[in-house]
């Protein structure tokens, strides 16, 4: 009767790895970690619709202003009377 282990190279690939920074270090630092990492994601991405709710609001202010502007309506305008009846 042979007895086969299967075990031991397993084993022993795993002690060939070398250990991670993830294996080093406190599961509480880890943890905390990613918390700052997810609160960082969070203030950028609140950044970007800032800028985006910044863009838009000029955008309808300029609009706006283009809108009251006589000169500026006859250059973009139809000619098209037909249309208006």
């Amino acid at each position: 009767m042979k007895k086969k282990t299967h075990n031991a190279p397993k084993q022993a690939t795993n002690l060939d790895k070398p250990a991670t920074l993830k294996d080093l270090l406190n599961p509480d630092i880890i943890k905390k970690l990613q918390d700052q990492v997810d609160q960082m994601k969070a203030a950028e991405a609140a950044e970007q619709e800032k800028v985006r709710l910044q863009a838009l609001e000029a955008k309808k202010v300029e609009q706006k202003r283009l809108d009251n502007d006589f000169e500026y309506l006859l250059e973009n305008s139809s000619m098209d009377w037909r249309k208006n009846k």
